[in-house]
């Protein structure tokens, strides 16, 4: 019998973030707890039990989380000048680091038992889509879509970034959400535009990335073309690259592709650096968010269009096999785990 991990999923058409526990292959819908409308990104506290949740308009909502009935209530509630895009919490839970992508900025607030402090002073970035920490906190990596670029900021205990380090990511590929490996020795970076994952290698010393290679995620069959900022995918029938993860062996990777509704398998080479797909799997409509349980075991898919979440077994070679799919809510966009 698998020890049960807990799933939070963000709907946020409905304001409302599903707590799922996942155990035996199956996906147990707990609660549905209110916690603000088009609530989306979120950052898992698990030591305390607290949930950061990213809310419109301008609002990071903390959550108590209640592990037995999986039910989030309202802990404290901030106004931020924005609506943030994607949230990420230092290892010991003192500080946040969020990033808004239509105001052009990314700041770190310092926390306190839940409550936001008065944030350190903003980097500005062309619609910033993701940040992330190297496990010392030394160093915060900003992914600017606008700008195709990843920066490499050197984080201060204060919650002051500084000392920016851009490394350019291909033309108009736009590049959106990032991942470190376990040894932190290279990072995958998932572009929208293009349809990629992006391989860049990282000086553990200094915490620079190169730039190495690039493999492409999306489904031939598909006939998608190439896209740029402000187009509709839907209605021009374009990529749509959204997500990606980590197999727990660290020799595999997925990708989500939002218009054909895909999910790419890629092996990684010794380096890290991402080859061909070996599989294409189909999957929640417009698949913005997906997430792996920290055992590696099972991979939970989301739709912005659709109201259930799957979850998949992860087998040999990272293959993905359905075994069970539960209602969560509408325009589900994104997983974390306890």
């Amino acid at each position: 019998m698998s020890t049960p991990v807990l799933a939070l999923v963000a709907n946020s058409a409905d304001g409302t973030v599903s707590t799922f526990r996942i155990a035996d292959g199956r996906l147990e819908r707990l609660a549905v707890s209110a916690v603000g409308a088009g609530c989306s990104t979120l950052a898992i506290d698990s030591e305390r039990l607290l949930v950061y949740v990213g809310a419109k308009p301008g609002s990071i909502v903390t959550c108590s989380l209640d592990a037995t009935t999986g039910k989030l209530a309202t802990w404290d509630e901030a106004k931020v000048p924005g609506s943030p895009t994607y949230l990420t919490l230092t290892p010991h839970g003192d500080r946040l680091l969020g990033v808004f992508y239509h105001e052009g900025y990314g700041m770190c607030w310092p926390l306190d038992n839940g409550h936001l402090g008065e944030s350190a002073p903003s980097v500005s970035h062309a619609n910033p889509h993701s940040v992330v920490l190297s496990k010392d906190t030394r160093h915060a990596y900003l992914v600017s879509l606008g700008e195709d670029a990843v920066i490499r900021y050197a984080l201060g205990q204060d919650g002051s970034l500084t000392d920016p380090r851009p490394v350019a990511a291909p033309a108009g590929s736009g590049p959106r959400h990032i991942v470190l490996n376990a040894e932190e020795t290279s990072a995958l970076v998932v572009t929208e535009f293009s349809g990629e994952v992006l391989h860049f290698t990282r000086d553990v010393a200094t915490g620079e990335l190169t730039l190495t290679s690039q493999q492409s995620i999306v489904d031939p069959a598909a006939g998608l073309a190439h896209s740029r900022y402000g187009a509709d995918p839907t209605a021009e029938h374009l990529i749509w690259g959204a997500d990606v993860h980590l197999a727990a062996n660290g020799r595999w990777a997925w990708a989500s592709e939002r218009s054909a509704s895909t999910i790419a398998t890629l092996p990684l080479g010794l380096s890290g650096e991402p080859e061909p797909v070996t599989a294409f799997t189909p999957t929640e409509a417009q698949p913005r968010g997906f997430g792996v349980t920290p055992d590696g075991r099972y991979l939970v898919a989301l739709g912005e269009r659709s109201t259930t979440a799957t979850l998949y077994e992860v087998g040999a070679e990272a293959r993905l096999t359905e075994v069970d799919r539960q209602e969560t809510g509408n325009g589900a966009n994104w997983v974390r785990f306890v």
